[in-house]
């Protein structure tokens, strides 16, 4: 049920321009009959993820449901979802705060919760802006790799406008980056948008985006890939998907025009790779990251994921500048805490006088905290980068060195 942003930009064009979010927010502020036919032709995940479109202070939920459906948005009661002609899609059009993440579960007709995410409330540098040069996509392209042996896997390249095709440009790699192309990336991350506009404003150098699907390979590959801790998924990297990309795009060799993200798994990965060939790359962006017990496998003598704030601070220090993001409401369970998980790698960050920055905000394990944060967590990343040079020793800022190391606090139980 994915509408592709084809078909949208080509609904788009004969309506003055309008963008694909926007129009399908007037449809549903109007009732308009043509929401059936945008909002109709689905939207990811509409089975109770992902299906929020936001355009300003409107938020439109839509969830398919085979029963009438509701929403609870910011933990408040249950509201009234109103059905879609001819379909079985229900949405419900609200004006809430910007600035901050939104919660939201949904429910059919016998109170059965039938999914639950969080939106964020983007700020400007998430919209388009005029003037502002857009970069380019490019087609899905499939490699075989032989470092997972028979595992095939999909990646794109985004560049942006302004590349250095001669000295060759500064390179980001993103995990699951099937989720920051078309309609995905515009109900979450909004990575496109926002890393042109912070191009047009010269907060981040233009850059070469690799987004990478985790493989398949008989099974699925994203946990092995991501969780274990160890340098395998670097070398599948800098082994066979980067010089791929470099038969298209000439780029920077240097650590310091070299960045790495990824979100949940993905940022543990991202934060491997990092760690284990520091030489490559030097910055970080760790959203919601699952520092936990999911590939810990004492029989092949690896740990899991829950090593690695431990690691930080007893093995040598890297010359690693890595922004951090979590929440509270993030998971608990067998495989270990993430919320605290995170709060410890902050502290052991901390302790060595690494340059980090640690968001530390209310979400729950969702992608909004970090979409909201994007044009802040990328700038700052990429602050003071120059072209001219190919090397730099990260330090605290004494913003943060005058802090104090984070504290836990239980909120939800008495003390004694």
């Amino acid at each position: 049920m994915k509408m592709t942003l084809g078909l949208l930009f080509g609904v788009v064009l004969l309506h003055a321009q309008v963008h694909p979010l926007q129009e399908l927010v007037e449809a549903a502020r109007k009732d308009s009959p043509a929401l059936r036919d945008l909002l109709g032709k689905g939207l990811p995940q509409m089975k109770g993820r992902d299906g929020v479109v936001v355009w300003g202070q409107d938020f439109l939920f839509a969830v398919e449901s085979e029963t009438p459906a509701s929403v609870a948005i910011d933990r408040q009661a249950p509201a009234a979802m109103k059905r879609v002609t001819g379909t079985n899609i229900y949405y419900l059009l609200r004006t809430l705060r910007l600035g901050v993440t939104h919660p939201y579960h949904y429910y059919d007709s016998s109170g059965k919760a039938i999914g639950s995410y969080e939106v964020a409330g983007y700020n400007p540098d998430s919209y388009p802006q005029p003037g502002v040069a857009k970069g380019a996509l490019s087609e899905m392209r499939t490699l075989t790799s032989k470092v997972y042996p028979g595992m095939k896997a999909n990646y794109w390249v985004y560049a942006n406008a302004g590349i250095d095709r001669v000295n060759g440009a500064p390179l980001m790699v993103w995990q699951d980056g099937e989720t920051i192309v078309g309609n995905q990336d515009l109900l979450r991350l909004r990575l496109q948008i926002v890393s042109d506009n912070l191009v047009a404003k010269g907060l981040i150098p233009p850059m070469v985006h690799v987004l990478i699907q985790p493989g398949e390979g008989g099974t699925r590959m994203r946990s092995i890939q991501y969780d274990t801790v160890s340098d395998k998924y670097g070398r599948y990297l800098l082994s066979e998907v980067l010089p791929e990309v470099e038969g298209k795009y000439k780029l920077r060799q240097d650590a310091y025009s070299r960045a790495i993200g990824g979100a949940s798994s993905g940022a543990i990965c991202a934060f491997n790779v990092a760690w284990y060939f520091p030489g490559q790359f030097s910055r970080v962006l760790s959203h919601i990251g699952s520092y936990a017990a999911l590939q810990w496998h004492p029989e092949k003598n690896l740990d899991g994921g829950y090593i690695v704030p431990y690691k930080v601070g007893r093995e040598e220090k890297r010359n690693l500048r890595i922004w951090l993001s979590d929440g509270a409401d993030d998971g608990e369970g067998r495989n270990g805490s993430w919320p605290l998980s995170n709060i410890m790698l902050a502290n052991a960050l901390k302790a060595r006088d690494y340059d980090f920055h640690f968001r530390f905000g209310t979400s729950m394990h969702a992608i909004a905290q970090g979409a909201m944060d994007l044009p802040e967590s990328l700038a700052w990343l990429w602050r003071e980068y120059d072209a001219a040079k190919t090397s730099q020793s990260y330090a605290m800022e004494e913003s943060e060195r005058k802090k104090p190391v984070y504290r836990v606090t239980i909120t939800n139980r008495d003390a004694w």
